[in-house]
């Protein structure tokens, strides 16, 4: 399931986008309303949720015109209490809103009623061709070898592969949404993840054909040749 977040805030912008990564949604980010729309159209997610304060285009916007092109949840955060922006937020298509400052555990809550109140509550397992990541249960399944387990980490991991299955994933990106910040653009740290993974669930971890390494872009999930 993923989520656009918008806040011209880059402290909070991180610090919502990670504890959203950690309840196993994937986040794609904006810092300003026109950034918004033009990563909309090219990742399409499930629900956005937008600051209403932000420079060039502010959320009223955004949301005006998110909701003109698509039906997707649409959750406004705003430093604002005034009625009237309350008001006008719910008269453009918004679906909610949240005052800040807010606590990542609520901002979860109210994306998951959303997501349910729409029927597109976050599901289980995904899937890509024949393989199938329970996000409940921390596992890959439809390997030859049977399930296998995976860590917090290798689960994030493969949740943006599977969420972008067949195309390249870039390493600072997957970086972020691993650990978040705390990365510090080690890709040393993305590496060994990737051989630990590999060394369960490829045949033969030095020729992988499931967890592709595109060199200085990123890595994907190729399920086109079968497993």
């Amino acid at each position: 399931m993923k989520i656009l977040l918008v806040d011209d805030d880059p402290d909070l912008l991180d610090v919502t986008a990670f504890a959203l990564q950690q309840a196993g949604f994937v986040v794609v980010k904006a810092a300003d309303g026109v950034a918004a729309l033009e990563i909309f159209e090219r990742e399409q997610p499930d629900l956005a949720v937008l600051d209403i304060n932000m420079p060039r285009m502010d959320g009223f916007e955004v949301a005006r015109r998110l909701r003109a092109a698509a039906s997707i949840p649409l959750l406004m955060l705003t430093a604002r209490s005034e009625e009237a922006d309350v008001v006008r937020a719910l008269g453009i298509g918004a679906d909610d809103y949240l005052t800040k400052p807010f606590s990542p555990k609520i901002l979860i809550a109210r994306v998951r009623a959303l997501l349910r109140r729409v029927g597109t509550a976050a599901p289980a397992a995904v899937e890509a061709g024949p393989l199938s990541l329970d996000v409940t249960e921390r596992a890959l399944l439809g390997l030859p070898r049977g399930t296998v387990r995976l860590t917090p980490l290798e689960l994030r991991f493969l949740q943006l592969l599977f969420a972008q299955a067949g195309r390249t994933v870039p390493t600072e990106r997957l970086l972020v949404h691993v650990w978040g910040n705390r990365a510090d653009g080690n890709r040393q740290l993305l590496k060994q993840l990737v051989h630990r993974l590999r060394n369960k669930v490829e045949d033969d971890p030095s020729q992988p054909r499931l967890i592709r390494n595109m060199p200085n872009a990123g890595y994907s999930l190729d399920v086109s040749r079968g497993i």
